[in-house]
């Protein structure tokens, strides 16, 4: 059970008209947020904007200068941003070798990479400016495991959370809360294409509230740079990435230059 209390905070969502992140948008506005709903399905995200009381704004997250109208429209209509959830996507789908589609390609990493590299960059002004916030990224358990059944989706969003887990450490400093989350297959519209595969090998589908509760958890940790994954009958935390082999000086002995906080230093200092 939440203790979150966001009355008098201004959230957005991105990819809000469905899925993970309707329940999202749902669940944030129960709690009192005012909320944006960000999408480029008109139809079902004014819907959703107008159940929660929110508003509604159509961005196509692959291409940079929506993402700046996305966040002015915020601004305009709430005066702030304290926390953003940057959740669209889309199963990539990309085949390797001879049917491989350059332009199916760059779609899908237009919009599960570049989306969210674009989105972070577009929402930091405003949270500086509210001296400090939440991001809240969706990856993917493909971005922490194998996935040969949709390699280039792993690629994309293995890209995510390497940026996440970098990019936390340096934002957190000005009191920004950069996290991510990887969810195992969500029973929403995005599986609808495997649903049938999953379910003939007993692949366990997690429930939209159960993801989303895990949304919650990361609002509510102080924590910044993690990857929280959600597995069917596992309690979500934060992924215990083995430490990379670190470098060594010239007699032998570890060199601290590797380490996540003299880095987080090297970039406070600048």
């Amino acid at each position: 059970m939440t203790t979150l209390d966001l009355t008098g905070k201004s959230a957005l969502v991105t990819g809000g008209a469905a899925g993970i992140g309707e329940g999202v948008a749902r669940r944030l506005a129960g709690l009192g947020a005012s909320v944006t709903v960000a999408d480029v399905d008109e139809e079902r995200g004014r819907s959703v904007a107008a159940d929660i009381d929110g508003q509604f704004i159509s961005t196509d997250v692959a291409d940079y200068p929506a993402n700046l109208a996305m966040v002015q429209a915020v601004l305009a209509a709430y005066g702030a941003l304290d926390i953003a959830v940057l959740n669209a996507g889309i199963i990539s789908s990309v085949a390797m070798g001879a049917d491989f589609d350059p332009v199916q390609y760059r779609r899908a990493m237009g919009i599960n990479l570049d989306g969210v590299v674009f989105g972070i960059n577009a929402v930091l002004p405003a949270l500086r400016e509210s001296g400090g916030g939440d991001i809240v990224v969706t990856a993917s358990m493909a971005g922490i495991a194998p996935t040969p059944l949709d390699p280039v989706y792993a690629a994309n969003k293995t890209g995510v959370v390497g940026l996440v887990r970098s990019f936390g450490l340096a934002s957190v400093h000005e009191g920004i809360r950069t996290n991510v989350v990887c969810p195992a297959f969500a029973d929403t519209q995005l599986v609808a294409p495997i649903r049938a595969g999953l379910e003939d090998a007993g692949v366990p589908l997690l429930s939209v509230a159960t993801v989303v509760d895990t949304y919650l958890a990361v609002l509510e940790s102080s924590s910044s740079g993690e990857c929280w994954f959600v597995q069917p009958g596992r309690p979500s935390e934060p992924f215990a990435f083995r430490r990379a082999p670190g470098p060594r000086t010239a007699d032998g002995s570890s060199a601290a230059a590797a380490d996540p906080a003299t880095q987080r230093r090297i970039v406070e200092n600048g």
